[in-house]
């Protein structure tokens, strides 16, 4: 339950006589309802107001819900004094002509529901003396209950501020004004229990432009208590405040947790897989040395053969390059000791490849690209070159950190290319890609790339000696592919943990 739900709840059990105990004492709410009626009589006969036509009595199947005995089921305009929205009836028509408004401080203010409704805003909006004589049917003094009767903002409702200053009602609100401050209060909090929300919602749907009348307000009705019991619910309710603002931050901060423990947990299932923790050691599957050699054998070999350059000698690891400890039968390596960085492709010119922009990459814990078709000759130039079974990273923020990476398959004639922004990884020997592209994507390997990244803000990127001489760890090949299926065993149920 959010803390608004709370907050509704709270408010509908006390619009339901189940917030605090009846007592005899306190009277009865018809005996209220007299009085409010002897003060609308006589406003009536000071001709401060208008007499209305009366009310029709409510039926039965009006009632939604069941109130202590010694309350009473009124219509709204029964248990207020008045409520207008002069502007939008007669005078809005001639507002444009006839109301000047401004952002700086001017005579009155023109209360709108935007700028109130969530406390002041820093943005009010004010008329000259002679907007605000033109408004003079919807003058405010403060105290008023307010409601927004259009669109989006139909259902919030706060009451009018007393300030130092003249004010004056803005177009699409409705004014409430009721027999005092008590009232005022408890009328507010039924507008904004779920019953009032309900009624609010109900009188607009269906329609274009969502918008209720004060006709249809007058005609609601509503659960009114005794006074003294009002006073003691207002009570009740200020005394939960508290409370529910501390639910509030708490429940805020499980949400940000639920939302942040999925992708806490991928990133573990990652660094569990590198550091050789989420399959067991198998002494038959041989040792990565072994592995290593073979690497370096056919690393040779395709040199010699004159398929891949013969790439600068590397530096051998360093104890201070070692992020963690590893299994005995691993092997620390860089990079560019088993892969081919950033090859070229040869080709003709008219044969079909893939070509694979940034967008057509997806992001995040998986291994999917879409391609466009085109030439070899119209591509070869100015763009990176791959193949099916290479490896492809993007290398600038913030795609990179959006693990914008992929393993090629199923390209067009096997090959294609794409944006200058990625980096190119070729295996020169049989390893688990899959196992190496998760590596990529683990939290440590992202990490680490982002505080080696040069160049400007919004352009920053991944070196090429970056990825050459990343220190990476090599497991035995058999034991690359138990760590994989592991992997895809269990992210699926991160994801689950996502929705």
């Amino acid at each position: 339950m959010k803390a608004q739900d709370l907050k509704n709840s709270i408010l509908q059990l006390a619009i339901q006589g189940k917030l605090v105990e009846q007592k005899e004492e306190e009277g009865t709410a018809k005996e209220l309802i007299e009085t409010i009626k002897a003060e609308k009589d006589k406003l009536i006969t000071e001709k401060k107001i208008k007499k209305e036509k009366a009310l029709p009595e409510i039926a039965q199947d009006e009632i939604p819900f069941d109130i202590p005995e010694n309350w009473e089921w009124v219509r709204f305009n029964d248990a207020v004094l008045f409520s207008t929205d002069y502007v939008a009836n007669g005078s809005f028509a001639s507002l444009r002509n006839n109301v000047k408004t401004y952002k700086e401080k001017n005579y009155a203010l023109l209360v709108r529901t935007q700028d109130f409704s969530n406390g002041f805003s820093r943005n009010l909006t004010y008329v000259d003396k002679a907007s605000y004589d033109f408004l003079q049917k919807s003058k405010l003094f403060g105290g008023e209950l307010m409601l927004s009767n259009i669109g989006a903002s139909i259902g919030k409702a706060f009451i009018i501020p007393k300030l130092d200053i003249p004010m004056t009602l803005a177009p699409n609100s409705i004014m409430v004004k009721c027999i005092d401050d008590v009232m005022t209060k408890f009328m507010r909090y039924i507008m904004l229990s779920f019953y009032g929300q309900k009624l609010l919602k109900d009188f607009t749907a269906g329609t274009a432009m969502p918008k209720f009348s004060k006709t249809q307000l007058r005609n609601c009705v509503l659960p009114i208590p005794p006074y003294e019991e009002q006073k003691r619910i207002l009570a009740k309710i200020e005394e939960f405040k508290p409370y529910v603002e501390k639910y509030d931050v708490a429940y805020s901060e499980v949400e940000n947790l639920n939302k942040k423990f999925p992708v806490d947990m991928q990133k573990s299932v990652l660094q569990y897989a590198i550091q050789g923790k989420l399959v067991e050691q198998r002494e038959e599957e041989g040792s990565s040395q072994e592995l290593y050699e073979q690497i370096q054998e056919e690393k040779k070999k395709l040199i010699e053969e004159g398929k891949v350059k013969k790439p600068k000698k590397l530096i051998e690891i360093t104890d201070e390059e070692i992020p963690y400890d590893i299994p005995e039968n691993w092997k620390w390596v860089r990079l560019g000791d088993i892969f081919e960085i950033n090859p070229r492709n040869t080709l003709n010119d008219d044969t079909n490849v893939s070509f694979i922009p940034m967008t057509l990459i997806e992001d995040g814990y998986r291994s999917e690209f879409s391609f466009e078709t085109r030439s070899w000759g119209k591509v070869k130039k100015g763009y990176t070159h791959f193949r099916d079974g290479d490896i492809v990273m993007a290398k600038i923020t913030p795609c990179f950190q959006n693990l914008k990476s992929a393993i090629m398959i199923n390209l067009e004639n096997g090959m294609g290319a794409g944006t200058t922004e990625l980096h190119v990884l070729r295996a020169y020997h049989n390893i688990s890609l899959k196992f190496f592209l998760w590596f990529l994507k683990s939290p440590i390997f992202v990490s680490t790339c982002v505080s080696a990244m040069t160049g400007t803000a919004g352009q920053q990127r991944v070196g090429t000696d970056t990825i050459t001489n990343y220190v990476v760890p090599l497991p035995p090949l058999e034991e690359q592919k138990r760590i994989v299926d592991k992997i895809e065993e269990v992210l699926p149920h991160c994801k689950q943990l996502v929705k």
